[in-house]
């Protein structure tokens, strides 16, 4: 557990997101048994020599839009900061797209925060298109 909210934390962004303390609080582990519970979720993890060196959640949610179709959520994609830029993030990817189209999911979805420009242009090289606006409401 520890090692997947380093990942998180590594960069600005998650730094002011996350809490990396010892022991952890109590939240991330409630989230890790929710998503165990849920046969919906998928939480990955990415290991090299049997260091935990990437993560990400893969949520399928039913829809009743487009007929009723089946999307994945990719969300949290991390890569350990000394990986990246040397083709891991697109192996990953590219396993998460290929879960999605075996459990018949129509479209791949996701969100990047609008200040990583690098993620913009990784995920567009996949093949993702800026096609909506996203927003969210913090609580």
């Amino acid at each position: 557990m520890t090692e997947i909210v380093r990942l998180l934390a590594d960069d600005p962004l998650g730094q002011a997101r996350e809490t990396l303390t010892d022991p952890l609080p109590e939240s991330y582990y409630q989230a890790f048994e929710a998503i165990e519970a849920d046969p919906n979720q998928f939480l990955a993890v990415v290991e090299q020599k049997g260091h935990i060196v990437g993560t990400f959640q893969l949520s399928f949610i039913p829809g009743m839009s487009r007929k009723g179709a089946w999307r994945a959520q990719i969300e949290a994609v991390r890569i350990e900061h000394g990986l990246r830029n040397q083709g891991l993030g697109q192996v990953v990817m590219q396993w998460a797209i290929e879960q999605a189209r075996q459990r018949g999911c129509a479209l791949v979805q996701l969100t990047t925060d609008k200040s990583r420009p690098a993620a913009h242009r990784f995920y567009q090289r996949l093949g993702f298109i800026s096609s909506h606006e996203g927003m969210k409401l913090k609580l």
